[in-house]
């Protein structure tokens, strides 16, 4: 049965269905990024609380910046922006669900004034984004605010025709000063350390470059709330769509799967009103920091642990290496001796209980997570998830032979080629330059540590961890990656 809302009563009756009339929301948040995440994180607790007969003046209007999003908002909008939430793991405790918080969506493409109209109407009380690690513009080795990149001095010089977040936000502000409408929040939820603080950072600096003025406006008037979330949403493939359509009688072009866990920890700072997404189990706290630190250097930290030397041997999916107790013994030792002891104590939260949750995660096989979707974007992911536990460790005078093994996996991951002969692309927007630092195996260290705003200056000054990751990666090419677990585990 085709999804759209005509057809919603017809659907399977395991189909959860929306528990509101679509036509009684009005929109309250503009989404800029609307992908996979957005839709299984986000638009997820919105609808849940729109099913409690509250916040329906929060619906959602996706926001599409890029060429690519021409497609996504073409398939939702065949199907009157309704999309399927998918489930998928290895107990039965899962739920498929019609999801109707998104009611619309703009394409900067389709009219850039059009879209700056939007997201200054004052019943816009929020614009949230997922726009990636890297779509702050924000240089990992100095913390600065990348004004030179020629996007953002395109849209400096013609601030009425905006193509970035930053421009387009500005833009949209302006006109609600000018207007005597209250500013909104900006709400971050990319997977990046203090997001919201990173958004503040990345906006001011732009914002005092197009109008000093306006700057000191927003810095009074707009907040930045930090948070931290988690989901894990692989991509949405041919076989996911068909396995809908095959298990339940759903047809929909571009459904969401994730995994049935999911958290969201918010700090409580809205300039313009909020939905109450406590009411569906969203932990709002003063400080966001411990949890955020928790997940990006134990979660995301051991993903990166895993993946490039899980495609290195050959293996396409995150469940793969969780079957191989070597990866396992590998990701536990990690957590355990490498991030653990930087941890501050987590409110609510124990930590073995939630190492142990960890693997069960990345143990889900129904999910089929690709490894590809955990290696793209290395050279953001690694300032961010790996680099800092790799600083403290250089620090406090720790062992740091498996932090370089994760390290020594990603340089030779860039070659392109695994351990078995099979070749592959590098789904990096900076693959080029990458790969260019690890073409010559007698000056990786110097050329690969030695790029800052990746690795910083700690790394490459370290002659300890040096020394380590010339020993993983030799041993990488000489035994293979099984060996390497071996003899780094001892």
């Amino acid at each position: 049965m085709k999804l759209n809302q005509q057809n919603l009563n017809r659907l399977a009756a395991e189909v959860q269905l929306p528990g509101y009339d679509l036509g009684d929301t009005r929109q309250g948040i503009a989404h800029i990024g609307v992908g996979g995440f957005h839709r299984a994180h986000q638009a997820y607790y919105t609808d849940a609380l729109m099913n409690t007969g509250e916040a329906l003046d929060w619906a959602i209007c996706g926001v599409g910046l890029r060429p690519e999003d021409r497609r996504a908002r073409d398939d939702l909008r065949e199907q009157d922006y309704l999309f399927t939430l998918f489930e998928l793991g290895d107990s039965d405790d899962t739920e498929v669900r019609v999801i109707g918080a998104i009611r619309d969506m703009l394409l900067a493409e389709d009219g850039a004034q059009a879209l700056i109209d939007k997201l200054a109407e004052p019943q816009i009380r929020i614009v949230s984004l997922t726009i990636t690690e890297g779509g702050y513009c924000i240089d990992d080795s100095n913390g600065e605010f990348m004004a030179h990149l020629p996007q953002i001095q395109h849209d400096l010089a013609h601030p009425e025709a905006p193509g970035t977040v930053f421009g387009f936000l500005c833009a949209a502000l302006a006109k609600r000063r000018a207007a005597g409408f209250p500013a909104f929040t900006v709400m971050s939820c990319d997977n990046l350390p203090h997001n919201g603080a990173v958004a503040r950072k990345a906006l001011l600096a732009f914002a005092a470059l197009r109008d000093p003025q306006l700057r000191g406006w927003i810095e009074q008037n707009v907040s930045f709330p930090n948070a931290m979330v988690d989901r894990i949403t692989p991509m949405t493939s041919t076989a996911h769509r068909l396995q809908l359509a095959d298990k339940h009688a759903v047809d929909d072009a571009w459904p969401v799967v994730c995994e049935p866990f999911v958290q969201w920890v918010l700090e409580d700072k809205f300039v313009n009103g909020r939905p109450a997404w406590e009411k569906v189990g969203v932990q709002f706290t003063d400080d966001v920091s411990p949890y955020e630190e928790m997940k990006i250097k134990l979660l995301n930290g051991s993903h990166l642990a895993l993946t490039y030397l899980g495609f290195l041997k050959g293996y396409r999916f995150v469940h793969e290496t969780m079957n191989d107790p070597l990866f396992v013994r590998y990701m536990r030792t990690y957590m355990d001796l490498d991030v653990t002891p930087q941890l501050a104590p987590v409110p609510g939260i124990d930590l073995s209980e939630y190492k142990d949750t960890l693997v069960a995660r990345f143990s889900n096989q129904a999910i089929a997570d690709q490894l590809e979707r955990v290696c793209s974007d290395g050279s953001s992911k690694f300032p961010k998830f790996t680099v800092p536990t790799i600083n403290r460790l250089i620090a406090d005078g720790k062992e740091t032979k498996r932090a370089a093994l994760v390290v020594a996996a990603w340089a030779l991951y860039l070659k392109g080629v695994d351990e078995n002969g099979d070749t592959y692309s590098i789904p990096d927007p900076r693959a080029a330059f990458c790969q260019g630092l690890v073409a010559d195996d007698e000056l990786i260290s110097e050329r690969l540590l030695g790029v800052e705003e990746i690795f910083g200056t700690a790394i490459a000054n370290s002659a300890e961890f040096v020394a380590a990751f010339e020993w993983c990666c030799q041993s990488l090419r000489e035994v293979g990656v099984s060996r390497t677990l071996e003899r780094v585990l001892g």
